[in-house]
């Protein structure tokens, strides 16, 4: 007798904690006998919006489940024929009191209420998860609409460098038609050559992305080309870094812009920062720094040198026949000066009718009265400027760099314009210029 009064309070026990969970769980529970509300808990109440279990107990369970829930509901809590057995989980929506709808999943478990087998529903709120989703697909969609319609390119590889994405515009600046599948493709197997900034070929283990993947180092403004299949060279700049730099599966991303006409401006303005506008040769600038570098050359092997390259005469042409004739002149004598001598050997133009030449190299002294002299012939040419026909003589000052050279690039040129004014002919002399000059390592030719 005193073991059964024992069990029966032990049992009784074991169902107070069990009422004691179901009403202070979270999750919504209710229980319902041939379709009848016969309990819920407070989490279910506040789920659908009642005042108290009152206002719930005795309707019928379907009150409550959108219409569109009630067959597939009905389906899945008619299989269950075991006391004990369950459903497996399932996302349905239930109307609340107040006519909202809540999207839930449920869980239905065919037990005995009150000596009666009866259907215990465990229900959770998914309006959280919902709007969680949707705030993601949002802003991934917010994202891919602006990725779409960046004019930079944008790629997504993974950690074995295949392509996961491409924008448009990506494609577009690399030459890749929308209707070739590269995803998939290692993203140095695309159809496009990487070239370095030489020009040579750029190996897939020396782009940025790879270096990324394999470090997590982040690179930007990192400077390629690429040859498209279309044959066109693009130079772009190209940023690489981890999606997400805390996980070691993350997959790269790359940004890049097409740099080509801003990389040809930027050349074309350094060209015109160091040459000459009328005739192309280099200019004081890029004569004085490049005789720099070579004064500065231990071995003495850059130039050895200088000629200093004054025309005769030429003040006549302009002011009888215009300046327009003087600068053809000019130009002609320009492109003499580099046929006559080697690519290596450096040609510019000072300014006016003056130029100079920087001697690569060693060429043997006896050598230079014969490339001076060669000079002369191929000046002397006739020029034929705007129907006039015109002659052109040239004075040549020489000045030798020696192996442990003290001078200033512009010492040199002062000494090689001394010897070139000893060698103009008397009558062209200006009065009184060159008295007293002197210099060491300097000749006229």
């Amino acid at each position: 007798m005193g073991e059964r009064h024992t069990d029966a309070a032990s049992a009784e026990q074991l169902a107070q904690r069990y009422r004691s969970l179901v009403e202070h769980t979270p999750d919504a529970i209710c229980v319902h006998e041939s379709g009848t509300i016969v309990y819920v808990n407070p989490a279910m109440v506040r789920l659908l919006g009642a005042r108290s279990a009152d206002d719930l107990l005795g309707l019928s369970i379907q009150t409550f489940v959108h219409p569109d829930s009630i067959p597939p509901m009905l389906a899945r809590i008619a299989q269950l024929t075991a006391e004990g057995s369950a459903s497996p989980p399932a996302e349905m929506d239930l109307v609340r009191v107040d006519g909202r709808t809540v999207p839930v999943q449920t869980v239905s478990v065919l037990t005995v209420w009150q000596g009666e087998l009866a259907y215990q529903v465990v229900v959770h709120d998914l309006t959280a998860q919902r709007a969680a989703e949707d705030s993601a697909r949002r802003a991934e969609s917010h994202f891919t609409t602006v990725v779409s319609q960046l004019e930079e390119g944008v790629l997504v590889v993974d950690r074995r460098g295949r392509l996961e994405s491409i924008n448009p515009a990506g494609r577009r600046i690399l030459g890749i038609d929308d209707a070739d599948p590269v995803l998939g493709r290692r993203f140095d197997e695309l159809p496009a050559t990487m070239i370095d900034r030489d020009g040579h070929p750029l190996p897939g283990d020396q782009h940025p992305m790879a270096r990324t993947l394999a470090t997590g180092e982040v690179v930007t403004r990192f400077v390629f080309g690429v040859e498209r299949v279309d044959g066109q060279l693009v130079w772009l700049s190209c940023n690489c870094r981890l999606l997400n730099p805390d996980s070691p599966d993350s997959s790269g991303v790359s940004s890049f812009a097409d740099i080509t006409e801003y990389r040809a401006s930027r050349r074309q303005l350094e060209y015109q920062a160091t040459h000459d506008a009328l005739t192309g040769l280099a200019n004081r600038s890029l004569i004085l720094s490049q005789l720099s570098t070579a004064l500065a050359d231990e071995g003495g092997t850059l130039v050895t040198t200088v000629l200093f390259i004054d025309l005769d005469g030429f003040k006549a042409i302009n002011d009888t026949l215009g300046h327009a004739i003087g600068d053809t002149v000019l130009q002609i004598v320009a492109q003499r000066l580099q046929r006559a001598l080697r690519a290596e050997d450096l040609v510019g133009r000072l300014g006016g009718d003056e130029f100079l030449v920087l001697l690569a190299g060693h060429p043997q002294r006896a050598d230079l009265p014969a490339l001076v002299e060669r000079l002369r012939v191929t000046m002397s040419e006739p020029i034929i400027a705007r129907g006039h026909r015109l002659e052109v003589s040239a004075s040549i000052g020489i000045t030798e760099l020696g192996p442990h050279e003290r001078r200033t690039p512009e010492a040199v040129l002062h000494d090689a314009d001394l010897a070139m004014y000893r060698d103009k002919p008397a009558g062209h002399r200006e009065l009184g210029l060159g008295q007293n000059r002197r210099s060491n390592n300097t000749h006229a030719s």
